[in-house]
């Protein structure tokens, strides 16, 4: 699509008009109605002026549209941005023309896909239209020139759905939540020895947007609990643990990373570079990593220690060399960081079985009599066993059946 001008393209109406490309931001959020004697107009524009008087009267028939198209998702997609409304009519004599046309429109660029914002648009424009018919919310607003509360409540949206995806509105006794949902493939099963990690603050979760079970288990999730530790500490049977860490990894609330062990082995991955490069992302860095903010670490002590991180080399080997806590670093804190900006990759272990004949085996544990194929890990084998990851690899040194893979 083209990315300049404003003239109309058109306007289509479904579920499937929301384009194909990259998501992207609410640009603005703006409330047109139809005036029964000034016509289509907009009431109130966040932020304001972001759609022009003459691109708005441009495609306004298409905004407030026919009674045949009232009630549904339409997409009008011009050449510098995408608005997406769900136009309501509603019919009573009280109302100037005995009825009340209004449209609560969503703006992202042109190229951006939209159709993850259709449901929140309709339930948005639902929760409008309640209060509407409550106390006559809009109307009244649109009637005094005064759309203060209106722009407030167009604002948290706009920002909310942005910084969060999520939203809690209250309005006098009706009160809605919006989510955006993301329309992708359900994420991979989730596994008992995975770590998972909230990628954004913990704060800004309301608690009764989610279910009972999730809520029980939210406060265990820190990054480093895995899913059979969350489960024993949530008292929440593990399978459950899991559906619901899976359900928040669909929503883009939490990433799973390996778990954190001073014997685990890190290499440090060519994205290692744009530490060096991008000003941001040192910050985000040396905030995240720093044992005290007002002594933040060095970024080179930083880069040192991740380009330190090579096959055989433990995290314990690299605190030994380095002394992070002298540093002001915090090398949990560093490993979290790496993972999830894919500066580092866990190197895993994994036993194979070369000989099926465990007449070399001195071990007659459980454990070092299984025949290993290469694609169960040490970090899945802990957490199958209840062994620490020093017994296990103890254990399958003593048999000479077994190696270990790298990988």
């Amino acid at each position: 699509m083209s990315s300049s001008g404003a003239v109309a393209q058109g306007a289509r109406a479904g579920a499937g008009a929301g384009g194909g490309g990259a998501g992207g931001p609410i640009r603005c959020l703006f409330l047109c109605e139809f005036h029964p004697r000034a016509g289509p107009r907009i009431t109130c524009q966040v932020p304001d002026g972001y759609i022009s008087k003459d691109t708005f009267d441009t495609v306004s028939h298409y905004i407030i549209p026919k009674v045949q198209l009232q009630r549904s998702t339409l997409t009008v997609t011009l050449l510098d941005a995408k608005i997406l409304g769900f136009p309501v009519q509603i019919d009573h004599n009280k109302y100037a023309r005995n009825a009340f046309y209004f449209n609560l429109c969503f703006v992202c660029d042109a190229w951006a896909r939209t159709v993850h914002y259709e449901p929140v648009v309709k339930k948005l424009t639902e929760y409008l239209l309640s209060m509407e018919l409550e106390n006559e919310w809009l109307s009244k607003q649109s009637l005094s020139g005064d759309s203060g509360s209106l722009g407030m409540l167009m604002r948290q949206v706009m920002q909310d759905l942005n910084s969060k995806k999520m939203c809690t509105l209250t309005e006098g006794t009706t009160t809605t939540h919006l989510t955006i949902v993301q329309i992708s493939s359900d994420p991979d099963p989730v596994q008992d020895h995975q770590v998972p990690i909230f990628l954004f603050d913990r704060d800004t979760f309301v608690p009764d947007q989610w279910d009972l079970t999730t809520n029980q288990i939210l406060p265990h999730i820190d990054g480093f609990n895995h899913i059979s530790k969350i489960g024993t500490l949530a008292d929440v049977e593990t399978n459950l643990v899991k559906s619901c860490v899976q359900n928040l990894v669909y929503y883009g609330v939490v990433t799973l990373v390996p778990i954190f062990q001073y014997c685990a082995v890190y290499c440090a991955t060519p994205k290692l570079r744009q530490l060096a490069l991008c000003k941001g992302l040192q910050k985000t860095c040396i905030d995240f990593c720093s044992r005290s903010a007002r002594q933040p670490a060095s970024l080179k002590n930083i880069i040192c220690m991740y380009a330190g991180m090579t096959y055989g080399t433990t995290i314990r080997d690299l605190c030994i060399r380095f002394n992070p806590y002298a540093l002001g670093i915090n090398e949990r804190k560093l490993v979290q960081f790496g993972v999830l900006e894919g500066l580092i990759r866990r190197i895993q272990k994994y036993p194979v079985t070369v000989s099926c004949d465990g007449s070399d085996s001195e071990s007659g544990s459980s454990i070092s009599n299984r025949i290993h194929t290469g694609l169960v890990s040490l970090d899945e084998l802990c957490c199958q066993n209840g062994a620490t990851m020093a017994s296990l690899e103890e254990q399958l040194e003593r048999d000479r059946t077994i190696s270990m893979l790298w990988k």
